[in-house]
């Protein structure tokens, strides 16, 4: 008797394409049922015929394996993603949380003792401010630091823009700060150090103010420079120089300051 070939005796014949999507089918079926919970599936619904329907692709099915296996197909995956993809889209932008940085709580000891000296370089005239500070019971491995504060960001005083201030601080220590002219500082190599001695126990800091030769260069420059950037955003015209024989017309309907009168 004739067999297909590749079938086993009394096997029934290989199976066809048709067949074999039907056990595929099932498989999936039953492998879903084992390791799929239905009642947390938010998309599946049971209706008064006893069928169910399926919410996303709005299918209708016999049993709960027929939706088992229609939830592996591809238009339900589909739908799934572009679902996923419409509310990620519709989601809030949140601000990222920045996280604060608490000041850490430490019972300070008191001012540290300090020296200034004042000086004037007889050759530019620049007069200088050394600070020496002492702080004989700082915290093992921190160094002092400062920092220039304005005169506006103070509270213990009236704001006055003629002066600023100069602030020194190290743990456990109490923030000093000293009280100097709002003046420029020179930054220039050799004019402005600091230094701290590990041994003494000793910050240094020595700056020297610009002379006010240069301040009044740096001023006048800054005018010129804020003068030119007018003129070349056109918010104003450059002056035009009147020579002999020459006069300058004002255009019709414009202020004349020779007469205080706008000719009409």
């Amino acid at each position: 008797m004739d067999r297909d070939w590749g079938a086993k005796t009394g096997g029934g014949g290989v199976a066809s394409g048709d067949h074999t999507n039907i056990a595929r089918r099932e498989r999936l079926r039953q492998l879903a049922l084992d390791t799929i919970d239905l009642e947390k599936d938010p998309y599946l619904m049971r209706n008064h015929l006893g069928s169910y329907e399926c919410k996303l692709c709005l299918t209708l099915h016999n049993n709960e394996g027929n939706y088992l296996a229609h939830t592996q197909g591809r238009r339900h995956q589909s739908n799934l993603a572009r679902r996923a993809a419409r509310e990620a889209r519709n989601a809030p932008v949140t601000a990222p949380t920045v996280k604060r940085i608490q000041p850490r709580k430490t019972i300070k000891i008191g001012r540290p003792g300090y020296r200034i000296v004042k000086q004037k370089d007889p050759s530019t005239k620049q007069l200088s401010l050394l600070f020496n500070v002492e702080y004989p019971e700082i915290v093992e491995g921190l160094q002092p630091r400062y920092r220039f504060m304005s005169a506006y960001e103070q509270r213990k005083e009236a704001p006055d823009k003629d002066w600023q201030y100069l602030l020194f601080a190290a743990e456990p220590y109490e923030t000093i700060a000293f009280k100097i002219p709002n003046w420029d500082v020179d930054k220039d190599q050799g004019k402005f150090f600091n230094q701290w001695d590990k041994d003494k126990l000793v910050f240094t800091l020595q700056l020297f103010f610009k002379s006010k030769q240069q301040r009044e260069e740096a001023k006048a420059k800054a005018a010129t420079l804020s003068k030119q950037a007018q003129i070349n955003a056109g918010i104003t015209e450059p002056s035009q120089e009147v020579t002999d024989g020459q006069a300058l017309q004002a255009p019709q309907g414009s202020y004349n300051p020779f007469t205080g009168i706008a000719p009409m």
